[in-house]
């Protein structure tokens, strides 16, 4: 048995619409929600069929990435799930691989783009667990222009544009932080610029009048957080009659999951032709063969660094 483990992180979902409460909880950290929000929450799963579809495509990307890591490495590294906010959670996961002699892990993180907030915490969480064990954890911390991760947004966004109006702009978006992160240094917002840089060059688009950035999917909390929305830039677009249509490539995200199938899917779609502007979406990694196995591959090469 190899001694290699990769810990596959991502962020989780209730499996059932009777979790809903228990996974609001838990990112609450331990405050349950109030009525009101918890509605709100059901109501946002309602609308994109009663659940998201991400556990399923988090195990998917699971078993391709165990199958790219077979190819190269028969029998070396057995990948596993740790959740941030759903079972197996990150601290069981690496217990269970403790109980099984595991000596090492390699961690990955479901999201391109490093943040001490996000691909940070996921990794930090990851090496308090093992300490206790006496487990090494090594950490891919950005794939924010992997190569394959950048073929597969141009090249859907080609064929997207292809049936867009002339004048059309591209919005590179990802999950919004709360301001005093950014302000701290944190080099979120230019690892999501590295990735819209190289997409929107790989097609030719000029910036501003071509693309930008925006923010989406904000906590509800009293703290501002940064921005623009993409909402605010939907709404600055058709009222300045800048775009006839708008395109929206939700590189920070690589699973459909609620902020992209409510939040971009439902709302910002709703607030694009309500105004008259044409919309899309280019699709999302899930657990595409070409992307999956970059990511094996830089697995492999963080563990041969680390030896």
């Amino acid at each position: 048995m190899s001694t290699t483990a990769v810990l596959l992180m991502a962020y989780g979902t209730p499996r059932h619409p009777d979790e809903i409460e228990a996974y609001y909880t838990d990112i609450r950290r331990g405050r349950p929600p109030t009525p009101e929000a918890l509605a709100d929450l059901v109501a946002r799963y309602d609308a994109i069929g009663g659940i998201s579809p991400l556990a399923e495509l988090t195990e998917r990307q699971r078993d391709a990435l165990q199958a790219a890591l077979d190819a190269q490495n028969p029998g070396q590294y057995r990948v596993t799930l740790g959740l941030k906010h759903a079972s197996p959670q990150i601290e069981e996961a690496v217990d269970a691989l403790a109980a099984e002699g595991i000596t090492r892990i390699i961690g990955l993180v479901l999201a391109p783009h490093f943040s001490s907030y996000s691909i940070g915490q996921y990794l930090g969480r990851a090496r308090t667990a093992a300490e206790p064990h006496g487990i090494e954890v090594l950490g891919v911390e950005s794939w924010a222009v992997e190569p394959a991760f950048i073929e597969f947004l141009s090249r859907d966004l080609r064929a997207r544009l292809a049936n867009m109006p002339a004048n059309t702009k591209v919005l590179f978006t990802a999950h919004s932080l709360p301001q005093r992160i950014i302000d701290g240094g944190d080099p979120y917002p230019n690892e999501l610029r590295a990735t819209a840089t190289a997409v929107a060059e790989a097609v030719g688009l000029a910036e501003w009048s071509g693309w930008a950035i925006a923010w989406q999917s904000a906590g509800r909390t009293p703290e501002p957080w940064i921005g623009p929305d993409i909402l605010e830039v939907i709404d600055d677009l058709a009222t300045s009659e800048a775009a006839d249509g708008v395109v929206i490539s939700a590189c920070g995200f690589v699973a459909d999951h609620l902020e992209v199938l409510f939040d971009l899917d439902i709302e910002a779609n709703h607030r694009a032709t309500s105004q008259g502007l044409a919309f899309d979406r280019t699709a999302c990694v899930n657990d595409d063969s070409a992307v999956m196995a970059a990511l094996a591959d830089r697995v492999i090469a963080c563990d041969l660094a680390g030896n």
